[in-house]
């Protein structure tokens, strides 16, 4: 088995680059990365031009992931025992992948800046039947993200097997729609083909 650090971003994430760009571009952004882990999505959003506040409740983790330079802020934090330690703050892009705690589902939306986007991808229902998790309570119930978004703008989203992962998932892209200030419709790109889920 691959050592997290070495796991490459998820497909469904990197292919919203060019979203991000053209939403987020020419200025400085902010970028949350929950539940971070070892922090290979913390590195993409580096890339892409972010300050990202890395947040995790594993120390050793984090210590990999303040390596990465000035552009990331840790945060040592238990998510589920503790108050939410970011009280206030807003964020470009809220980023979760593989994580799921459910009482933290509005703070996330709420977490988001005026056109921010929420990147969230994690295990679904069905995941029991071929491995783990099998707990209900780390598993997305049918259109959960999407009742978690009802009032953001839903630009992608997936409920299915994920053949090449394999697993059961779900994905949602979700925006905090801001008028443009010209009056024109914003021009959102599309995303490369990413993921082979069904």
């Amino acid at each position: 088995m691959d050592h997290p650090v070495s796991l490459p971003p998820s497909a469904w994430i990197t292919h919203r680059a060019a979203l991000l760009q053209a939403l987020h571009g020419g200025r400085r952004r902010d970028a949350l990365d929950l539940a971070c882990g070892h922090g290979r999505h913390t590195r993409w959003l580096v890339q892409q031009g972010y300050h990202v506040t890395a947040v995790d409740r594993d120390a050793d983790a984090l210590a990999s992931v303040a390596r990465l330079g000035p552009q990331v802020s840790v945060l040592q934090a238990d998510l589920e025992q503790g108050p939410w330690p970011l009280p206030g703050r807003r964020f470009d892009v809220v980023l979760v992948t593989h994580y799921l705690w459910r009482p933290l589902l509005p703070t996330l939306v709420d977490s988001l800046a005026p056109g921010g986007v929420l990147l969230y991808e994690t295990f679904a229902v069905g995941q029991a039947s071929i491995g783990r998790p099998a707990r209900a309570d780390f598993l997305l119930q049918p259109g959960e993200l999407l009742r978690v978004c009802a009032g953001l703008r839903v630009l992608a989203y997936e409920d299915g097997f994920d053949r090449a992962a394999p697993r059961f998932v779900q994905r949602i892209v979700a925006w905090r729609a801001v008028d443009d200030p010209t009056g024109q419709p914003v021009r959102l790109p599309l995303a490369e083909p990413a993921c082979s889920a069904g």
